[in-house]
Formats: structure tokens, sequence, C-alpha cells
């Protein structure tokens, strides 16, 4: 998922730990997890006994390891079928694979928890997101995918403030702080599926909208695909600012910089040589085609153009 990871971010790894520290490290009477979660509007989700307590421990202690943890958590939902933790352990398998570079084993992940809680939105957002990401213009399904994508995000912006499972004793900032980049990454994906259809005026609202939800956070690639939706309407001064910020959030020698750099130095030109000063410009490839830094192995790549 998108910031140099969209779905797995520092904060998302943050939220991770917090789930099985704070849904492991007290047994389910705790006067802490009675007290319940502020800010989301599900009750926090915990054990209830202390033997699943500790089997929820023991399978967190594979946090590490994807498929030492899926099979953990697997044989833990069959032990504990009506758990509700079932969630967690899942999600915590989808962040665990995202990082391994596995986004086929990732989506499975996400599905196991839709079908414990359809509306989950970081299941939800993580799924469309890959999605996406495989989504190209000559592929035979490419509408119908499309439309999946939108339909999984814009779900997840419904649920986002009345189903985020989260786990008791998790702070309200940590929570709000979430909530903000799935909500940024939730509009970013479906600004990517509006760029790649072509439809560029929805794109650039969608992006804006994206970088508003978490403007302490600005995404480099979401930055440069604005500036690219914009340059596909001929608005080259607005897209000229976006490329010379996109520019400034990457290094010269990654993939990403020398296409924010290409597509700033295309831009200077269109709009009449203001902005800063140009080098040859590269007009071979005007538009990436993907939600993600190259770097990362779930995102993808936007060298046909995220998140």
């Amino acid at each position: 998922m998108r910031k140099a990871a969209v779905l797995i971010t520092v904060l998302a790894t943050s939220l991770v730990a917090a789930q099985a520290q704070s849904s492991a490290s007290t047994p389910a009477s705790s006067s802490a997890q009675q007290a319940g979660t502020p800010n989301t509007g599900r009750p926090p989700v915990q054990t209830k006994t202390r033997e699943e307590y500790k089997a929820y421990q023991a399978v967190v202690a594979n946090g590490q390891n994807p498929e030492a943890l899926e099979k953990a958590a697997d044989d833990f939902a069959a032990k504990f079928s009506s758990s509700d933790v079932r969630v967690l352990l899942y999600r915590a398998a989808m962040s665990s694979y995202q990082n391994a570079g596995n986004p086929e084993k990732m989506m499975n992940m996400g599905l196991k928890v839709l079908a414990i809680d359809k509306d989950d939105p970081e299941a939800l957002i993580s799924i469309a997101e890959i999605l996406e990401e495989r989504t190209g213009p000559t592929d035979l399904d490419r509408q119908q995918r499309s439309e999946q994508v939108v339909e999984y995000a814009t779900h997840a912006l419904k649920t986002l403030d009345t189903d985020l499972a989260v786990p008791a004793g998790t702070s309200p900032d940590r929570i709000d702080a979430y909530k903000k980049y799935l909500r940024s990454t939730a509009l970013a994906i479906i600004g990517t599926m509006y760029y790649k259809q072509e439809h560029f005026a929805e794109a650039e609202t969608k992006l804006r909208d994206a970088m508003e939800t978490d403007a302490a956070n600005p995404d480099p690639v979401v930055v440069l695909r604005l500036a690219l939706a914009l340059d596909q309407q001929k608005k080259y001064s607005d897209a000229l600012e976006q490329a010379n910020r996109a520019v400034e959030l990457t290094e010269e020698g990654t993939d990403l910089g020398r296409m924010a750099r290409n597509e700033r130095d295309r831009l200077v030109v269109q709009a009449g040589g203001s902005g800063v000063s140009a080098v040859a410009p590269n007009t071979s490839q005007p538009a990436p085609q993907n939600n993600a830094p190259p770097d990362q192995a779930s995102p993808g790549a936007i060298s046909t153009p995220v998140h």
C-alpha cells in the first residue's frame, strides 16, 4: 500500500504491533479491555477466555514468518471458530505477507478477513489496491476489475468509521492516524483507477482528496499521479506545481525520482518555461499507471502509472 509501502507503512506496522500487544498483553477480563476503545464504531476486539488469550499469544509469536503465522491463524480459527480476534490475526498475516512481497498471499489473507467480516475496511482496501495494481490496459476483464476496485475502496470509505476492528487499549491517536492513512489510501486507489480509465477530471478530484486527507504525510506517488492527471487535462501550470512537489519528495537516483523529474521538465516546456530550469524533457511516457513506488514489493511500479 502506498507511502513507501500502500498496505505496509511504519504506521501500519505499528498498528499490527499494537494489535498484538494490546489484545494479548492482558486477559479478556481486564478492566482496560472492558472500558472499550474510543474513536471506532465497534466494540474493541478482545479474547474471551484465558485459553483463547494464550493461544492468541502463540499465534502472534510467528509475526516475522508469514507462512507460520498463516498456519497458526488457521489453527486458531478452527479451534476458536467464533473468536473476534481472528480478524486481527489474519490482518497481521496479511501485513506480514506484504512485508515479504507476496501480494497473492496477502490478498488471500484479506479474503479470509472478509469471510469473517465483509465490512473490514483494511482488508477491503488491501484487496482493492492489489487488484488495481494488476489491472492493465490490455486485460480482457479490465472493466470488471476496475468496477470491483472502485466498489471495494468505496465500501471501505463507508465502513471505516464503523467497522475498523481495533484491540482494546489502542490509543485514540493511533486509531485516528491509521484511519486517516486508510481513508487517504482508499481515495488514492479510486483516483488511480479513474486515471487508468482516462477519466482525468475525476482522477484529479480523488487524488486531491487523498492528499488533503493525510496532508501531513504526502505520498510522492500520489503527488506525481496528480501532476499527470492535470497534465492530461492541459492544466500545465497546476501540473508543474505538483511535479515540482513530487521532485522535492523524491530522490534523483530512484525510478520514481527520475519519473518526477522527467515530468517536471516536460511541463516546464508546456508551461512556457516558468517554474524551474529545464533539462531535455522526456515525453515518451507522459503518464505512469500503477499505485506505488517501484521499489516496494506490494504497491507495484508506476512505470506504466499510487499509492
